[in-house]
Parts: C-alpha cells; sequence; structure tokens
C-alpha cells in the first residue's frame, strides 16, 4: 500500500518535522556539481548545448575536483545561477568580490 508523502508528514511530531525540514535545507545547500544539474532538470547533453561544448566535456568537468573559478562561473551560469565565492571565518562569513572586478574588465 503506497502512502502519501504528506500523509506521513502529518504523523510527525512537530519536533521530528522540524528535524526533516532542517536535514533537507542542509542537503539542498550542499551538493556535488551532478546533483545540482540534476536537481535543475538538466542533462550533461542540454548544458553541454548551452555552454556550445560536447556532452563528455561537461562529464568530465562535474568529476574534476580542482578547475578555474572562471569555468565554474560559466557551469553555474548555464544552470541559470550566478557563482559566489564566501571565505567563512569563525567571527563570520565574508563574500569575495576580486573575480566579479576580473570579469567587469575583461
Amino acid at each position: 500500500m503506497v502512502k502519501k508523502f504528506a500523509e506521513l508528514r502529518a504523523k510527525m511530531s512537530p519536533d521530528s518535522r522540524a528535524r526533516s525540514e532542517q536535514k533537507a535545507r542542509r542537503l539542498m545547500t550542499e551538493m556535488a556539481l551532478h546533483e545540482l544539474r540534476r536537481a535543475r532538470g538538466m542533462s550533461q547533453e542540454d548544458l553541454a548545448l548551452v555552454l556550445h561544448v560536447k556532452q563528455p566535456s561537461v562529464a568530465k568537468f562535474e568529476q574534476r575536483a580542482d578547475t578555474y573559478i572562471s569555468t565554474l562561473r560559466d557551469h553555474i551560469r548555464g544552470l541559470g545561477g550566478e557563482l559566489e565565492i564566501i571565505a567563512v571565518f569563525p567571527e563570520g562569513d565574508v563574500r569575495i568580490t576580486n573575480f566579479e572586478v576580473l570579469e567587469s574588465e575583461a
């Protein structure tokens, strides 16, 4: 017997529901590039068309551990987003703006 998620959720305690929502928010803020692409509803072929590259280039890029910031920025823009670089410190976060300046000078 299949139950709707809404029915299961309604039976959860408020504390359990809050923990579930918190975990879901955390999972949505931390994704590998291939997960982000899938969450945006794009295939590698779709993204390759937007970026004017071949599909194997997208597959290879998604597996890389090191890349140029400009390449990553283009990839994120191809998915419909903007790349922001944030430095995280115990005292607070700082948004790094150097790369925006470099882009506007180009």
